[in-house]
């Protein structure tokens, strides 16, 4: 009998024992799955996560260069308003100068003298615009060219070394620091 109990015994204890191994593999199992969680992604899924990455990208830059335009385009205005602003008020003083002149010319009865003023004054406008690149285009007697000139009309020369030739400037030629800004209006020689 008592050979009996332990076989009896014996069965029973083998299997408290699988089912603790059970128990254990089961429970490394479900810890395994919870520590390495893999979440993978198909190609189309990761086509479009690039694409909103680049599609974001290309947003901002084009705010950026939208943002770019707009400053650039305020600071040439403002230049633009500023480089008036800068010749305006350098040909102040010839304005005052034409006011003395006028108030001068209600007392004086002489003409000479009235004369000087006016030249002086159309000195210091002067030399003021040539400070500011302005340049008056010599025409008289040299070589009719029409990146220069504008031909009012032709009158036959006097002599063969005024063909072709500038003979009188109705009205004079303007450069601004090298470029025509007003044409020499001229009469030529045929």
């Amino acid at each position: 009998m008592f050979n009996k109990k332990k076989k009896e015994e014996e069965p029973i204890i083998e299997n408290n024992m699988d089912e603790q191994e059970i128990v254990t593999e089961s429970t490394e199992n479900s810890e395994k799955t919870v520590e390495e969680p893999v979440i993978e992604l198909s190609v189309e899924e990761k086509l479009k996560l690039e694409n909103s990455s680049l599609n974001d990208k290309y947003l901002r830059l084009f705010a950026e260069f939208d943002n770019y335009k707009r400053r650039t385009q305020k600071e040439r205005i403002e230049l633009l308003q500023t480089a008036s602003k800068d010749v305006v008020v350098s040909l102040l003083p010839v304005l005052d100068d034409f006011e003395r002149a006028l108030k001068a010319t209600e007392n004086t009865t002489d003409v000479n003298a009235i004369r000087e003023g006016v030249m002086l004054i159309q000195t210091k406008l002067s030399s003021i615009l040539s400070n500011k690149g302005l340049k008056p285009i010599e025409s008289l007697h040299t070589a009719f060219d029409t990146d220069l000139h504008e031909a009012i009309t032709n009158i036959p020369a006097t002599s063969d070394k005024l063909k072709g030739k500038v003979v009188d400037e109705l009205e004079k030629g303007y450069t601004l620091n090298d470029k025509v800004i007003r044409f020499a209006k001229v009469v030529v020689g045929a």
